[in-house]
């Protein structure tokens, strides 16, 4: 498969927005990426993509402030939108509530949201934030599709346990979401996303 030769190749920037009011209109499908702060959101809708500035990257926590909604196909009927991180951020306290309660108001009242990729460092995965946000996901009856991020840091073996793990622990806590490894530095893991995100959008060609 060509670096074009899927179904984001053409996606675009759409607009950011501070309110739910500021959001393209709530129709088609939306897949959405959600997680802790510095979790990888940002280079991995660049790489899912294929666009490496499509979506702003930083090192400090906290840099995506606002909701961003990209298109993926011409008449922005499916779009991947990317959401402000949950957590630790260096940000004021009152800042930081306004950006959660924006995620949580979009979370309820977005009818076009067809799915989750919750984004996890794979050292440090399911703190308590994404095991709340996967509950809720659960009496949503919202998919969720976990992406243990920067699996490059650890070796193969490695990575397998803390998928292992986490599988288990989702069984566990009764929570049905799918999980997989995912580098956005090495392209670990792409194509399984690829294929999970363009099912929930149901794109033609997937």
């Amino acid at each position: 498969m060509t670096s074009t030769d899927h179904p984001f190749a053409g996606t675009r920037f759409l607009v950011s927005a501070g309110r739910l009011d500021q959001a393209p209109a709530d129709t088609g499908r939306e897949a959405a990426f959600v997680g802790r702060s510095n979790a990888g959101k940002s280079s991995a809708l660049n790489r899912i993509t294929g666009r490496k500035s499509l979506a702003r990257t930083s090192k400090t926590p906290g840099r995506t402030r606002l909701i961003n909604f990209f298109a993926v196909d011409p008449r922005g009927e499916r779009r991947l939108v990317d959401l402000p991180g949950y957590g630790f951020a260096r940000v004021p306290r009152e800042v930081k509530a306004r950006w959660e309660a924006h995620l949580q108001h979009y979370l309820e009242a977005r009818r076009s949201l067809a799915g989750l990729v919750l984004l996890m460092d794979i050292r440090h995965p399911l703190k308590p934030t994404d095991l709340a946000l996967l509950e809720w996901s659960r009496a949503a009856a919202l998919p969720v599709h976990i992406l243990l991020t920067k699996a490059d840091k650890l070796k193969h073996g490695a990575r397998q346990r803390q998928l292992l793990t986490l599988r288990k622990a989702l069984e566990t806590h009764g929570l049905p979401a799918s999980a997989q490894t995912f580098s956005a530095h090495t392209g670990l893991g792409l194509d399984e996303v690829r294929a999970r995100i363009a099912d929930w959008l149901q794109l033609d060609g997937a």
